[in-house]
């Protein structure tokens, strides 16, 4: 049915997407397709990396490690963005399409009145995006 997932990761907080991270590779392997894993950075130095490369490096570890914990195929996908937190449902979306994913498995919160004001990136997502889009919450 699927042929390709995207899973968005944020680095910082991988601790917080166990749940999302599970749902992805279960259904991973129920249709035997690989997932990328997506982070987007920007080209300024950050705190978990000084450059995209580095930060490229460091997404790669954890699709190899996430592929050896849940037996499935991945591979990472560094979208570069000016102001990742601004400009994180377009880099998303680009990454759809760059990456040919036809279904997103990714984390969301708890909705909160924050929400009414600004929607929440799965949110945009599902509204914008061509492909099947999957929200997690913890």
């Amino acid at each position: 049915m699927f042929k390709r997932i995207m899973a968005p990761v944020d680095l910082a907080h991988v601790e917080r997407l166990g749940t999302a991270l599970d749902c992805a590779a279960d259904l991973a392997k129920h249709w035997g397709v690989p997932i990328v894993y997506v982070g987007v950075t920007s080209s300024a130095p950050s705190k978990l990396a000084h450059n995209p490369k580095e930060f490229g490096q460091k997404l790669d570890a954890f699709a190899k490690a996430e592929a050896a914990k849940h037996g499935v195929e991945t591979s990472a996908h560094t979208a570069i963005a000016h102001d990742p937190a601004t400009e994180i449902d377009d880099a998303l979306m680009r990454a759809i399409s760059d990456t040919e994913s036809d279904l997103v498995v990714m984390a969301s919160h708890v909705p909160n009145v924050m929400d009414y004001i600004w929607p929440s990136n799965g949110g945009s997502l599902a509204e914008h995006a061509k492909c099947s889009v999957m929200v997690v919450r913890p």
